[in-house]
C-alpha cells in the first residue's frame, strides 16, 4: 500500500563496478517509479555531450596543399590519411588545453599510433594505423592538439586555423558507450522502486568514473541557473540526504539484529519495531522496557554497538528529529 508523504523516497545505495579498464556499471538505488528513468536519460546525454577529452583539429602536411591531394611515396591519399589521424586518440599528458607537435618519419615505414608518442602527448589506441611511406619518401606533418567536450565540425574550425592548416572534425568525447538499465528492487516490501544500472565504456582518455564525474558536474553547473530566481537551499537539501543515506540502517526493521527471541519479544511488546527507535533510546530509558532482563539488555547493548549506535554516545547529533519523524511515517 503506497503512503502518504511529502517528498520522495531519497536513494541510499550507490556502487561502482569495474567491469575492464574502461568498462565500469555505475548502480544506484532506491527510485521511487519514474524517478530512475528521469535522471539516468539526461545523465546518459550529458556522459556523450559533457565529458571532457583530446582531439586533433588542425595539420599541416610538407608539400600538401589541401586535403584531396596526394603525396609522393605515401601508399595513402591525404583523405585516407586524414581519416586515419581521426581514428587515433590523443591524450596530452600536461595539463595545456592545446598543443602543436611536429612530427617527421623517413621510410621505409609503417607508422602507427605508438609512433606518434612522446613526453608531450601519448595514445591511448597505440596499435592503429596511420600510413605507409616508401624508401625513398619522407613524412612530415604538424598536428593541432586540443582539449575540449562532445563534437567540432571543421566547418566551425576552419576560420581558426593558420594559413597552410587543414581543419579536421574533432570528436572530442572519450565515451564509446553509455547505456542504461531501469531493474526494480524491493524496499519495505514494496516490490516497485527502481534501480539505475548504467554502464559506460570510454577509449581511454579518461576512466569510466571520471567520465561519469564530468556528467554530474555538467548536470549541476545547468541546474544552478534556476537558483539564482528561486533561492534554493542546495545545502540543506544535501545535508539531509546525505543524513538520510548515512543512517539508512535504522530504518530497518528490528528482525535483522537476530536477537535472541526473548530479547525480539520483549521490543516486540513495546511496539519497538525499527533499529532507529533504539538508537534514539537512552540505556535507562531501555532498561526500564517491561520484562526486558539483564542479559537482553547486554544483548541489545552488544548488538547496538557493532552495528555502530552503542547507548553510551550520541551519533546521530542534529539527525534524530528527522529520523523520529521517519519512524512516524513508516509506523502509521
Amino acid at each position: 500500500m503506497r503512503k502518504i508523504t511529502t517528498s520522495a523516497y531519497m536513494p541510499t545505495d550507490i556502487e561502482v563496478i569495474p567491469v575492464s579498464e574502461n568498462v565500469a556499471k555505475i548502480v544506484a538505488y532506491p527510485f521511487e517509479t519514474g524517478y530512475a528513468v528521469t535522471l539516468a536519460h539526461p545523465l546518459r546525454r550529458l556522459l556523450y555531450t559533457s565529458t571532457v577529452g583530446f582531439a586533433p583539429t588542425a595539420v599541416k602536411i610538407e608539400g600538401v596543399s589541401h586535403e584531396f591531394d596526394s603525396m609522393r611515396g605515401m601508399l595513402e591519399d591525404v583523405t585516407l590519411f586524414i581519416i586515419n589521424l581521426k581514428n587515433l586518440r590523443f591524450k596530452l599528458k600536461n595539463d595545456s588545453e592545446h598543443e602543436v607537435i611536429e612530427y617527421s618519419f623517413k621510410g621505409p615505414k609503417e607508422i602507427t599510433g605508438a609512433d606518434l608518442c612522446n613526453d608531450i602527448v601519448s595514445i591511448v589506441n597505440p596499435e592503429a594505423y596511420l600510413a605507409t611511406i616508401n624508401e625513398d619518401a619522407e613524412l612530415k606533418f604538424t598536428l593541432v592538439i586540443e582539449k575540449g567536450i562532445g563534437y567540432v565540425p571543421s566547418e566551425e574550425i576552419r576560420e581558426n586555423v593558420e594559413n597552410g592548416y587543414i581543419a579536421l572534425d574533432a570528436f572530442f568525447t572519450p565515451v564509446k558507450h553509455a547505456v542504461y538499465e531501469i531493474e526494480n528492487v524491493l524496499v519495505e516490501d514494496n516490490p516497485d522502486y527502481e534501480k539505475i544500472v548504467l554502464t559506460i565504456t570510454t577509449d581511454g582518455q579518461v576512466s569510466p568514473l571520471e567520465a561519469f564525474k564530468n556528467s554530474i558536474e555538467a548536470m549541476y553547473k545547468q541546474m544552478a541557473i534556476f537558483n539564482n530566481i528561486l533561492s534554493i537551499d542546495v545545502n540543506m537539501a544535501m545535508t539531509s540526504s546525505q543524513g538520510s543515506s548515512e543512517h539508512s540502517k535504522l530504518l530497518e526493521s528490528i528482525e535483522n539484529l537476530n536477537l535472541s527471541a526473548r530479547s525480539f519479544n520483549c521490543l516486540d511488546k513495546a511496539e519497538i519495531k525499527f533499529i532507529g527507535e533504539l538508537a534514539l533510546m537512552e540505556e535507562s530509558e531501555l532498561k526500564e522496557l517491561k520484562n526486558l532482563g539483564k542479559k537482553s539488555l547486554d544483548e541489545i547493548k552488544a548488538v547496538m554497538a557493532e552495528i555502530g549506535y552503542p547507548f553510551s554516545e550520541n551519533k546521530l547529533g542534529d539527525s534524530k528529529e528527522s529520523l523520529r519523524k521517519k519512524i512516524a511515517e513508516l509506523k502509521s
